[in-house]
Formats: structure tokens, sequence, C-alpha cells
């Protein structure tokens, strides 16, 4: 019977699994997080009164935020002590799967919010939940959630995208950088870059990166400079173009067989930011999706 009971709980279970790992990984910014917390969900799911539950994905998604908000005390400590720059988890994505605008610097901005600010952000915000329901969901009144809400939402304005971009259009201009900086066409990659760009790279203390995030065109520029020549004698290896968190971007496998993703946040025709993940262990879940 128990065999037969739990078959019932992951027939219901599992195809919600995706939605739940979609929420978490934006609670989380983190792939093997979300996960796991999901996995945790789908443990208690196992003990409830199942025949009570009138809306499984209602409660589950409370499960899982509220499991969220917990571990999200322990990541943020982990966090503080990151080497160099700490980046999201890159999920890739072909055009056709990009559903929302949650995008790489939203996440970034969203890491600057306390865990009950994000979890009332992401949900009614992003996911379109009432704030009757978010307000059940994290154990606050409605009118602390509005305020929640709203003040995450004046931190965050700034990086949501104002202008989106076709995705067609996108992936030419990652193309083009990809071409120009491999090829060491200074004069085309200057063309491409805002004046206020900047790069950020996580390598994690396991890859080389660069430390701090370096701004500035000139600045950025004398980077370049500098990997031209070792892109002359090591050509990077590309595996695809996609979607890197919302942002057109590309896989490739640079010198020392570096596995590397490569985002690219655009406006008004220019790159502003370039965000490099080279952590191997931010990158598990990315060799899975190549094959």
């Amino acid at each position: 019977m128990a065999s037969v009971s739990s078959q019932d709980a992951a027939a219901v279970f599992d195809p919600l699994r995706p939605a739940l790992v979609r929420v978490a990984y934006r609670m989380l910014g983190s792939v093997a997080e979300a996960e796991d917390v999901v996995q945790d969900a789908f443990l208690r799911w196992l003990g409830v009164d199942r025949g009570a539950v009138r809306e499984p994905m209602a409660f589950l998604r409370r499960v899982v935020t509220r499991l969220c908000l917990d571990r999200l005390r322990t990541v943020r400590r982990e966090r503080a002590t990151y080497v160099g720059s700490w980046l999201p988890e890159p999920i890739v994505e072909s055009g056709e799967d990009v559903a929302d605008d949650v995008t790489l610097p939203l996440l970034m901005a969203l890491e600057r919010l306390s865990p009950m600010e994000r979890a009332a952000f992401l949900l009614h915000d992003v996911f379109g939940l009432g704030f009757e329901e978010v307000a059940a969901t994290i154990g606050r009144d409605l009118a602390a959630c509005r305020q929640l809400a709203s003040r995450a939402r004046a931190h965050v304005r700034a990086d949501r995208p104002r202008y989106p971009v076709p995705k067609e259009w996108g992936l030419e201009i990652a193309k083009a950088f990809f071409t120009a900086s491999r090829d060491g066409d200074m004069e085309r990659l200057r063309a491409l870059l805002a004046a206020d760009i900047t790069v950020y790279a996580d390598g994690g203390g396991k890859a080389t990166a660069h430390g701090a995030p370096l701004s500035g065109l000139d600045n950025v520029m004398r980077l370049f400079a500098t990997f031209a020549s070792a892109f002359a004698k090591s050509r990077s290896r590309l595996l695809r173009y996609g979607f890197i968190n919302g942002l057109p971007g590309f896989v490739t496998v640079e010198r020392g067989d570096i596995l590397q993703t490569t985002a690219l946040e655009l406006e008004n025709g220019r790159i502003v930011g370039i965000y490099v993940v080279r952590n191997p262990d931010k990158l598990r879940h990315v060799v899975e999706t190549l094959h």
C-alpha cells in the first residue's frame, strides 16, 4: 500500500516539479539548491493528507517558498565569503524556451534584498500571485506583503529590462561579439560595447577569473587586448549560442578545457554588461544540457 501511495503522490507531484524548480531557482540562484529544495518538498508531500489538499500547486509552492526562506539564511552567509564576483548559476536555453524577464541582472539585484522582500516580489510581480496568496505563503499580513513587494520593486526597478531585445537580434550581437573578441578585432569589438560597460567573471576560486567587476570602455578594451594573444594561441571552442538567464550569449570551452558561459546584457544597441561563469561547480548542469 505504501508503494501505491507513493506512486499516487508522484503522479500529482511530478508534473508540477518543473514549475516548482523554477520558483526555487529564482529564490536561490542555484540549480542544485533548487532541486534539493524541491526534493525536500516531495518528501513532505508524501507525509501529508493529500486528500485534504484542494490545490496541490498552491500548497507545494508554499512549501517550496518556505524551504527556500530557511535555506537563504545559510546561503547568504556562504556568499558573503565567496571568492571573487558571485553570479547565479547559468541556465542555458534556446530562444523558444525563454519565458519571462527574470534575467541575470535581475537575479543579481534580488541578492540585495532580504529573503522576505525577495519572496514577496517574486511571488507577486514575477509569478503573478495575489497578495492574499503571498501572505499565506510567507506568513505575513496583507499590508506587510504589499510593503515588502513595494520596497523590493524600488530596489530592482533599474535592473529589469526596459526595452526587450528581439531574440534574433540578440543572438546576432552575441555572434559578432564572439567573433570580434576571439579574432582580436579591437575596432569591431569597441563598436559593440557601451561606454559604461561592466565585465563580471565568476571563477569561485576554482578557475581563473578577473576578481572584482571591471567597468569602463577603456578598461574593458585593455582587458580584451590582453586576451587577444591567448585566444590566438588557443582558440575558444564554441559549443552553442543561446540565452543564458534570459540574455543572449554562448557556451565555450577555453584554454585548459575550462567550460565557460558568457551572457551579454544589451541596451540601446550596445553591450552594457558581460557576465562570465567559469566556476565548474556552477556548470555541472550545463554539461548535462549539452548532451
